[in-house]
Order: structure tokens, then C-alpha cells, then sequence
């Protein structure tokens, strides 16, 4: 009887130690928000901002600004467009105003980082290449975000040759990605933590297409191709 009463304590006390180490792991996969399909970006990463590539000059002219993710993924008030018909009827002049309140539609691609090969050779070429065929799908923005500081990303940029078709963004502290769970450990190469390779389009902040590579050596589904046929 004794053993019967001490195994049922141990069985009752494992139970108690999985729900713990099982309600620990809930509150830790709640720390970040996994982008899916339907996620608003925005609202997935709170007080996240991300840093507009420039020169080191430019930074301090700007005392380091930053850019908020609202800006960046929905229409804003200077975005509006505006259609303006002037017309005479008898001595009075009518002005007629139409506002086009679109959604802001945004295709970001992330990648590990500046200077890589593959990031450097296929990834943003790709991009690049086919910037015209975005632009005739109506895409206002093709963006391209590393955990990378901006200024590294702005001479990358330049050396491409890219930073006139694509608009190039640091995410320094990797605060973005980790608040979409799009991290990866490339120690193993010296780089750290660093951004999965992955791509989305983004309507109004709403992910509408994503795809994220199994390797980061991998421009599998993350390329332009496979973006633009989502769109």
C-alpha cells in the first residue's frame, strides 16, 4: 500500500512539474508573435521601428531616426492621391475632389545579411531584375530588410547597384524579426543571430503571401519569381 501511495505522489508531482515546464513554454512562445498568413505586421511587432539605409553623415543629420513600421507597411496622409477636376458652371468655379484611399501594397524580402554570396549574387538581383514587373502589379514598395546596421546596408546597396529599384532597411538589433519568430543561429559563420531568408507581400499590414527557406543558403521559394506570381 505504501508503494501504490509513493507512486502516486511521483506521478502526481511529474504531472505538476510538466504543467509547469509546459506553462513555461507558453509564456515564452507568447513573447513573439510567429507571422503567419493574416498577421498584421504592425501590431506583431510592437514599438518595433527598422532604419532607413543612409550614409553615416545622413544618420547624424537625422540623430539617428528611426522609421515605424506603420509608416513603412500603411498609407499614410502624404500618400494620398489626390484626382482634381476644375469646371465652370456660369459664373461660379466648382472644384471637385476625389480621394483614393488604396491600401499600401509592399513586397519585403529579409535575408542574413550584407555582403553574403547568395544574398549578394541571387537574392537581391532577382529583385532588382524584375522591379518593373512589380511596379505594373501595383506594388508601391520593394523592401529589403538585415539584421544589419544601415549604414553597412546603404554601401551594400550602392555596390549592387539596387538602392534606385529597392528600398533598403536595417533591422540593427534583430527586434523586428524576433517579434515574427524569423530568426536564425549562423554562428556556425560568424554572422550570430541573424534574419531567416524569407519574403512577403504585405497589404495595408496584412501578410497576404509568405514564404521563408528551409536553409539560408536556399533561394527556393524567397526569390522574386515566387513573389510575384503570389501577387
Amino acid at each position: 500500500m505504501a508503494w501504490v501511495v509513493a507512486k502516486r505522489a511521483a506521478a502526481a508531482s511529474s504531472s505538476s512539474a510538466m504543467k509547469s515546464v509546459s506553462a513555461a513554454a507558453a509564456i515564452w512562445m507568447r513573447s513573439y508573435a510567429k507571422v503567419a498568413l493574416g498577421t498584421d505586421i504592425v501590431s506583431a511587432a510592437p514599438n518595433v521601428s527598422l532604419q532607413k539605409a543612409r550614409t553615416w553623415d545622413e544618420g547624424v543629420s537625422s540623430k539617428f531616426s528611426t522609421t515605424p513600421l506603420n509608416h513603412i507597411f500603411k498609407v499614410e496622409n502624404s500618400n494620398f492621391h489626390f484626382a482634381v477636376f476644375l469646371h465652370f458652371q456660369t459664373s461660379n468655379l466648382v472644384l471637385n475632389v476625389i480621394i483614393d484611399l488604396r491600401d499600401k501594397k509592399v513586397v519585403i524580402f529579409g535575408l542574413p545579411g550584407a555582403y553574403t554570396g547568395v544574398c549578394s549574387n541571387k537574392h537581391v538581383p532577382g529583385y532588382k531584375e524584375n522591379i518593373d514587373k512589380f511596379k505594373a502589379k501595383g506594388i508601391d514598395s520593394v523592401i529589403c530588410v538585415a539584421v544589419n546596421d544601415p549604414y553597412t546596408l546603404n554601401a551594400w546597396a550602392e555596390k549592387l547597384q539596387a538602392n534606385n529599384a529597392i528600398e533598403f532597411y536595417g533591422d540593427f538589433d534583430g527586434s523586428f524579426h524576433k517579434s515574427l519568430d524569423l530568426v536564425t543561429d549562423l554562428s556556425s559563420a560568424l554572422l550570430g543571430t541573424r534574419s531567416k531568408r524569407w519574403s512577403a507581400y504585405v497589404v495595408d499590414g496584412k501578410v497576404k503571401a509568405l514564404n521563408v527557406e528551409e536553409a539560408p543558403s536556399d533561394v527556393k521559394v524567397s526569390g522574386a519569381d515566387t513573389i510575384l506570381g503570389q501577387i
